[in-house]
């Protein structure tokens, strides 16, 4: 038997999991990090305290099982997409913290780039996505143009720019290689889908450097060595991907059509679209799915912000619950048709809205709402929202009829129930829902020779539970028509 370890670098937590060739998890440590929130709409990490949480976990691991790091056949790594790190390439340190995804402090230079619309024309047909903060290439911007000595030293090539998975290969190969991979780069506005190169008409036009850029490499590649002194052997690094891509591949959605929703800190649901890119007329994001022997295989994406994180929310923020395990027998009591919507706009809207001034709000309420009804809305708004993304792909002539469903969530039975009422499809929970790092194990061991073949991962994998709707088709529209009144109240415009 082989074994694959793959390291998971989330947005809250990071994780390392080791997994034998037939897909089994046999260890798994994780480790938490600080979330800051320095002004409104900005979310920041500490690059130093996520590269610690990753070795911590790189060790752990091995106290949680019989294997030695001589037992790891090959490493994949999986990452939170966009994140941007910057660094000087001499001392190794951050020149400032990780600016995260969610983060909305360049929302008005992302207006004013709207505004032109040859520009904004020409950014979606070539990568595939909408202007927006989310995207990496005005973080890089600002990082350049608000710290102190910051593009003079990017210009004298002198500053590296990565996704956190180049930020960590970087580290864990002893700094010796700059690399990413296609599915990471073609979430940072540069990368162009076609040429399947950086674009440099959007290097000038957000003003990055070439040299601040990693080399892309397809998923399933060589990446590097893990540095000797860290676990005391060297082990290649053969699989990457951003971690919604990866949770593709480990739900082993490789036909088109074929779909998958991971429900983390936000809800990510892609659609495999094939060999071409297919650009959006409901704003959905085209990106690529994965990358294998230099063929590109695309995918639609829908993107929303607030998924685990509202049930967070209703955790730290509001104290509902102690525990995200107690919303399910919360919400079985909640009063059905109850009216309450829970609209979860903290750090604007994300797809299909891109609203990023939309702000959150609990509609509804009356006398007789109480903690059950208001933790059941904060559930249902994640299926409401996945709604968003089904009808979306719908009009852009791709829906999806099955769902295979991942992540945190996906272990909370009432919300997968209500997630196949309200969208009248199938949602099939596999039997290993850590598909996100199973599916950068997936690459590492493809190019490590474990696998032969996507149709050899494609046979492992094994549904848990199918869920049926129950809801008939009246009572869905009726559910929804009252969930798009309910956005369209707290809608910035």
């Amino acid at each position: 038997m082989r074994y694959i370890l793959a390291i998971d670098q989330g947005t809250t937590s990071s994780r390392t999991i080791i997994f034998s060739d037939s897909g089994e998890i046999i260890a798994m440590a994780q480790a938490e990090f600080t979330q800051a929130y320095p002004n409104d709409g900005w979310v920041e990490h500490d690059a130093e305290e996520i590269w610690q949480s990753v070795l911590t976990t790189m060790k752990a691991v091995f106290e949680k099982c019989h294997l030695t790091p001589e037992d790891i056949s090959t490493i994949g790594i999986t990452n939170q997409r966009e994140t941007t790190v910057v660094w000087n390439k001499h001392t190794g340190k951050t020149v400032y913290p990780a600016i995260v995804w969610q983060d909305r402090r360049t929302a008005e230079q992302c207006r004013q780039l709207n505004e032109n619309d040859k520009q904004a024309t020409y950014i979606k047909n070539n990568t595939g996505l909408l202007i927006d903060p989310y995207f990496s290439a005005t973080k890089i911007g600002w990082i350049l143009d608000n710290v102190k000595g910051a593009r003079d030293a990017a210009e004298h090539g002198d500053l590296l720019f990565g996704t956190m998975d180049s930020f960590l290969i970087w580290r864990l190969t002893g700094r010796l290689h700059h690399v990413t991979d296609a599915t990471n780069a073609s979430r940072t506005m540069l990368f162009n889908l076609h040429s399947q190169q950086w674009d440099n008409a959007l290097l000038e036009l957000f003003g990055v450097p070439p040299a601040m850029l990693p080399e892309v490499k397809d998923c399933a590649a060589d990446f590097g060595e893990l540095d000797k002194r860290i676990l005391g052997v060297s082990i290649p690094i053969q699989g990457v991907a951003g971690d919604q891509q990866a949770a593709l591949i480990g739900q082993t959605c490789f036909e088109k059509g074929m779909a998958k929703s991971t429900y983390g800190t936000g809800c990510f649901m892609i659609l495999n679209t094939g060999d071409q890119p297919l650009v959006s007329e409901n704003r959905l994001l085209a990106t690529v799915a994965y990358r294998l022997n230099g063929k590109v295989t695309y995918g639609l994406e829908g993107s929303i912000f607030m998924a685990g994180a509202t049930v967070q929310w209703l955790r730290d923020g509001l104290k509902l619950i102690d525990h995200a395990e107690e919303t399910e027998a919360l919400a079985q009591r909640a009063r059905r048709n109850n009216g309450v919507f829970l609209v979860p706009a903290f750090t604007g809207l994300g797809a299909p809205y891109w609203d990023p001034g939309a702000r959150g709000a609990i509609l509804g309420l009356t006398r007789d709402t109480g903690i059950s009804e208001i933790v059941a809305a904060g559930l249902q708004s994640v299926c409401y929202q996945t709604k968003d993304l089904q009808k979306a792909m719908e009009n852009d002539g791709a829906r999806p009829c099955t769902l295979r469903v991942d992540g945190g969530m996906a272990n909370n039975d009432w919300v997968m129930g209500f997630l196949a009422d309200i969208l009248g499809a199938q949602v099939q929970r596999p039997v290993v829902t850590e598909t996100t790092a199973l599916g950068a194990a997936y690459l590492a061991g493809l190019q490590a020779g474990i696998y032969s073949s996507l149709e050899e991962l494609a046979s492992k994998w094994q549904v848990e539970h199918t869920f049926l709707p129950r809801m008939t088709k009246a009572q869905r529209d009726e559910a929804y028509k009252l969930w798009k009144e309910a956005v369209e109240r707290i809608r910035s415009h």
